[in-house]
């Protein structure tokens, strides 16, 4: 398939990079199981390809949310629409994104977890689009620092397309598919 624009990632870039992290979430861990927690969909592929790469006992666990539009864009509040099976009390937790941009949908959801009393509470992100943040976070893990341009790939979608390159390419606005996308399909949310 021909890239939807520029390839920002290469396969290889990314797969190199999963093995730095998961080098040094194994480090960081050893001797624990952390949870590692995941907002349905767009960091699937990372998550998954992620987890090869560590090398000591992990538990994983979900959330899925929708957006409220009125609010959300300002705000970062969200509904979570499936929460999580596994208790993360006196747990550490490790929660793995797909994208960081403003930050405030991911503020909220550290605040959400707070709540639940984890040990220790940390970010991975796969891509930091640092140019868009308005709340400052506490990401310890970062894949690539990324310009403020629109991604697509590796899981991250326009409208559920794109979703399945195994690369990150900068979705150019000419590439963006026509036509009204299935019934409740919205672009990525930004985090």
């Amino acid at each position: 398939m021909r890239p939807p624009g520029p390839i920002l990632i290469t396969q290889e870039q990314l797969a190199v990079r999963n093995q730095e992290l998961g080098a040094q979430i194994s480090a960081d861990y050893a001797g624990t199981t952390p949870v590692l927690i995941s907002v349905l969909r767009g960091a699937i592929y990372f998550l998954t390809d992620l987890t090869r790469e560590i090398s000591i006992p992990i538990h994983l666990d979900f959330l899925a949310i929708s957006r409220y539009e009125e609010v959300s864009d300002t705000t970062g509040i969200v509904r979570i629409t499936k929460d999580l099976d596994v208790s993360i009390t006196d747990r550490d937790v490790l929660i793995v994104e797909d994208i960081i941009d403003t930050g405030l949908t991911l503020s909220y959801l550290i605040r959400h977890l707070e709540r639940r009393r984890p040990r220790s509470l940390q970010v991975c992100t796969l891509l930091d689009n640092r140019t868009r943040r308005l709340v400052d976070l506490p990401v310890r893990y970062t894949g690539f620092a990324i310009p403020d341009v629109f991604v697509v790939g590796y899981g991250l979608d326009w409208h559920e397309e794109y979703r399945h390159l195994p690369y990150l390419a900068i979705l150019e606005e000419g590439q963006k598919p026509t036509g009204k996308p299935a019934a409740g399909n919205k672009p990525r949310m930004t985090n």
